[in-house]
């Protein structure tokens, strides 16, 4: 990476699709690009850096290190989805943990693909579940690990995990 010097970091975060003089680095969409991350990585991303609505929708990007088996772990505690029987909001923390193989998750298309979940009626437990078979469709990874700690509902506190091993 170009080393970046004197607050040059803050002029590069707030412009786009420059190069910045004597630098040599690349902004696209407020992110320096440089040898790690390539301009072509970016190529089937159409959510990151727009404006863009809740949609079931998971979007990747390629893996430099397929062969190394490395963890991402992603984790929110602002999940939220309806109870099936009364309508009521469910509120849980869910983790996520892969192996990944050919492709990384982008973490964007993954917040509002979580957030597409705000309004559908669904027991815990297809929820997690849902949320498994679509991670291992849209990457491919070798392993992962989707855990629901839903927040307690009369008195019961429920814990939904489930795994994916290639």
């Amino acid at each position: 990476m170009v080393p970046i010097e004197n607050g040059a970091w803050s002029t590069i975060k707030g412009m786009c699709g420059r190069t910045f003089g004597n630098l040599g680095v690349r902004s696209i969409g407020g992110i320096a690009m440089d040898d790690v991350t390539r301009r072509t990585d970016l190529d089937q991303l159409t959510i990151l850096g727009e404006k863009a609505e809740v949609q079931r929708k998971l979007e990747a990007f390629p893996n430099h290190h397929p062969d190394r088996g490395y963890v991402v772990t992603l984790t929110t505690s602002e999940f939220t989805c309806l109870c099936p029987v009364t309508g009521q909001p469910d509120f849980a923390r869910i983790t996520i943990e892969y192996t990944p193989g050919e492709k990384i998750l982008e973490s964007k298309s993954f917040k509002l693909y979580l957030w597409s979940f705000r309004d559908e009626q669904a027991f815990h437990e297809h929820i997690v579940n849902r949320i498994l078979d679509d991670l291992v469709e849209a990457l491919d990874p070798t392993w992962c690990h989707v855990t629901g700690e839903f927040a307690a509902r009369g008195g019961i506190e429920i814990v939904v995990e489930a795994e994916h091993k290639r």
